[in-house]
């Protein structure tokens, strides 16, 4: 029986975000049909739940007891939430009119673990967003790029990436996921705490046979960097601490060990190149996400461990990129994703 948009619940992950709520959520009540709204808010500070009683008493709210996080947050929501789709949303995204509708039909396709909408700059709707554009993919070192995004060079819409295809990964900026996938894969990894944690979780999808997908016939706005900013240490730390670990967690057998030993040495190119820019402290954050992934090796391979004896099927050759994003950006001068080659 095919799903129907009363089927899915929005979930909205607040932490002091009450000037993005006041913001962005009228949007989402106006455009979203007879969908539910949950705000699960991550034990703000600020005046959040209060404006929400007051402003929106008729969306659910899930009140958590502390910050857990992008990843605790979310795994402690949508566990109390009683819905077929749940809808992980930002709170600093923009909703257009009819935009739930291609992502529910997606979903309705057997096999579907989650998709995506077509992300856009709120500040310039014509360029594609940096967190998700037009659907995401890996190399083979680990490094996330997307249709209209490699790197920092986000390319301009025309149209060129709206055809709705498999992908690697779906942006958390705005994922609708089947919940019992999502509770029977385990979730957003919790000491990931944000960053990577959707690629994690795609990835695991991936592993058991389920397919993700990129639905541009849904477009949202986001506006981005409403956490922490692009050039934020902490952000650096999460970024390469959480890379390694999504890479050891999700490959299998010796060829692991070379992927890590070569992130090794680019992540060192990126510490020298933050060095000479003056970074001192993203250098060092670099440093202490090595660190941090060595100390909780344990941890990395009892995931590793589980995730390997639930993998099922190869992933399919269509959203593999064999080669090195670094290799074609940087020497090779390719800044489109059309430029990538897969095999």
């Amino acid at each position: 029986m095919a799903l129907s948009e009363s089927d899915i619940c929005i979930a909205i992950l607040n932490w002091n975000g009450l000037h993005h709520l006041q913001r962005f959520l009228p949007s989402v009540v106006q455009n979203s049909g007879s969908a539910r709204i949950c705000v699960i808010d991550n034990a703000s500070g600020d005046a959040s739940v209060s404006w929400l009683r007051d402003n929106f008493p008729a969306i659910e709210l899930e009140v958590l007891d502390r910050n857990y996080g992008f990843t605790g947050g979310y795994n402690r929501g949508i566990a109390r939430l009683n819905a077929e789709l749940i809808v992980l949303l930002n709170s600093d995204v923009e909703v257009r009119k009819g935009w739930l509708s291609p992502l529910l039909a997606r979903m309705n396709q057997n096999g579907v673990a989650a998709c995506q909408p077509k992300i856009l700059a709120l500040h310039n709707p014509d360029q594609f967003e940096y967190a998700g554009a037009s659907g995401g993919f890996l190399d083979f070192l680990g490094y996330p790029f997307c249709r209209g995004r490699l790197f920092d060079t986000c390319e301009p819409d025309t149209g060129q990436y709206n055809d709705a295809r498999q992908v690697f990964w779906a942006s958390g900026a705005c994922m609708m996921v089947r919940r019992k996938d999502y509770i029977d894969a385990g979730g957003l990894e919790e000491r990931f705490f944000a960053h990577m944690e959707e690629i994690d979780l795609c990835w695991r999808f991936l592993n058991r046979g389920l397919e993700v997908w990129v639905e541009p016939a849904s477009e949202v706005l986001h506006l981005g960097g409403g956490t922490l900013a692009k050039s934020s240490p902490r952000k650096t730390f999460l970024n390469f601490r959480n890379g390694l670990a999504m890479l050891y967690m999700n490959t299998h057998g010796f060829q692991t060990f070379g992927i890590i030993l070569l992130r090794l040495i680019l992540d060192g190119l990126a510490g020298i190149q933050f060095l000479m820019k003056g970074e001192i402290k993203n250098c060092l954050a670099i440093i202490r996400a090595h660190f941090s992934f060595y100390a909780d090796f344990g941890y990395w391979s009892s995931k590793r461990k589980t995730n390997s004896e639930k993998t099922r099927v190869r992933i399919p050759e269509s959203i593999l990129f064999r080669s090195s994003l670094v290799l074609q950006y940087f020497l090779r001068g390719k800044k489109r994703f059309s430029d990538m080659k897969f095999q």
